[in-house]
């Protein structure tokens, strides 16, 4: 997660006198403030600056557009428009994060708890990130391979209470892991090891899991009723979103198994693998438009007429939300 100039107290005064396994040590080994880079580093800092003002621009527009199209030109608010909707809403907080961070680094060096606040609200939208991520491939799942089984789960009600209980349980254990990991250093490893299975292995095993299980049923004769294009989009979107975790989170949270692991590793090595993998984190803002697009029917074609302006009405429909028996 992007973190602020801040430097937390005593990472430039540690050395081997101190006790190796102070909270503060510990966790600087996860989180590298902005000035480490920019003093150690100066031409990457600058470059990742430019990245991020990039992937800032991009993602800020692209889903702004998105939240317009599924807000107000998509009359049916399924379950997979409702996911995709919260899933917009933390792409937008991560990518006005982003400015957050080099406002930060200007103007608040010296302030522990900014940096802190910023840490953990870029790990809730994250992780809020992929738990929606994985929502929409669960329904899609259901969608088309467990249609009757799955009616009653997959209304709109339901789908609104599952994304306040993943806003509730993001912000919660989020908040709750990091607290526990700066106070108490003997533990501070585990917990942040445990924050990674709860939020990214787990949705990550399950995305694979039903991705398989889509992938297998759609080839079977029972469903060769449904149409082609909808089988497609089906997949594609589980593939899309495969990649996403691939290029965005997995790196970060490789690097931080690796640190949890062995958390002598050199600093150097440390640092730079941290900046990079952070900003590939932030990269998803602006790659989960294109799961957008497998969503609606005619996603691209309503964001191509907002900007033609020559049909005004044009609405969005769920296609892979609607159920086989469902009339258009």
């Amino acid at each position: 997660m992007p973190t602020s100039s801040t430097q937390l107290p005593g990472l430039d005064s540690i050395n081997t006198t101190q006790q190796p396994n102070s909270s503060i040590y510990l966790f600087s080994k996860f989180i590298h403030p902005d000035t480490e880079l920019y003093t150690e580093f100066y031409s990457l800092w600058i470059a990742l600056m430019v990245v991020n003002a990039i992937i800032f621009l991009v993602g800020v527009v692209l889903n702004s557009l998105a939240l317009y199209v599924f807000c107000f030109r998509t009359k049916t608010k399924t379950t997979s428009v409702i996911y995709t909707i919260n899933l917009i809403v933390t792409d937008l907080l991560v990518g006005f994060s982003l400015p957050v961070r080099i406002i930060m680094f200007y103007s608040a060096g010296d302030c522990l708890n900014c940096s802190l606040v910023h840490i953990f609200g870029y790990f809730v939208n994250m992780y809020c990130s992929i738990l929606f991520l994985t929502c929409i491939c669960v329904d899609r799942y259901l969608a088309i391979v467990q249609v009757e089984a799955s009616r009653k789960w997959r209304n709109p009600t339901c789908a609104k209470g599952i994304c306040v209980f993943i806003w509730i349980f993001a912000t919660a254990v989020t908040f709750s892991i990091l607290t526990m990991a700066i106070q108490f250093a003997e533990c501070c490893l585990s917990k942040i090891l445990v924050l990674m299975v709860c939020e990214y292995f787990f949705p990550l095993i399950i995305i694979i899991f039903f991705t398989t299980r889509i992938m297998c049923a759609l080839s079977k004769p029972s469903l060769m009723h449904q149409s082609r294009e909808r089988r497609m989009r089906a997949v594609q979107l589980l593939i899309t979103v495969l990649i996403i975790f691939m290029i965005c989170f997995t790196p970060f949270h490789v690097r931080q198994v690796a640190i949890s692991i062995n958390p002598d590793m050199p600093h150097g090595v440390s640092l730079l693998v941290y900046h990079v993998t952070v900003t590939l984190s932030s990269l998803n803002s602006c790659m989960d438009p294109i799961v957008y697009c497998f969503v609606t029917n005619n996603f691209q074609s309503t964001m191509k007429n907002i900007f033609r302006k020559t049909e005004p009405e044009q609405t969005s429909v769920d296609i892979l939300g609607m159920n086989k028996n469902s009339k258009g």
